[in-house]
């Protein structure tokens, strides 16, 4: 469990710094282009913000949505088991 942990921890740590780096390299190349007007520039950035937050909100809400399928999947085996279990343990119904 505890290397699960420092794995996902890991992952995690790479894929950041993956994003930072892009968005440094992308925020250098932008910067150095001086073919491309300066307001021009600023919707790109505003785009790309904007997407990364979408992308994040989009990851989160499938996050929370399989959490969910999940914890109601657990519910439904844990009352089916309570109930195997009531029935094992009744004696002979009459009848």
């Amino acid at each position: 469990m505890l290397n699960d942990r420092t794995d996902r921890g890991l992952i995690m740590f790479i894929n950041g710094a993956g994003v930072a780096l892009a968005y440094g390299l992308l925020a250098l190349s932008l910067w150095l282009s001086t073919d491309v007007p300066l307001s021009t520039k600023g919707y790109w950035g505003m785009g790309i913000v904007l997407l990364t937050i979408s992308l994040i909100n989009i990851v989160k809400y499938r996050f929370d949505s399989r959490s969910s399928d999940d914890r109601i999947r657990r519910i439904e085996e844990a009352r089916d088991e309570k109930l195997l279990e009531e029935a094992l343990m009744d004696p002979v119904s009459k009848v």
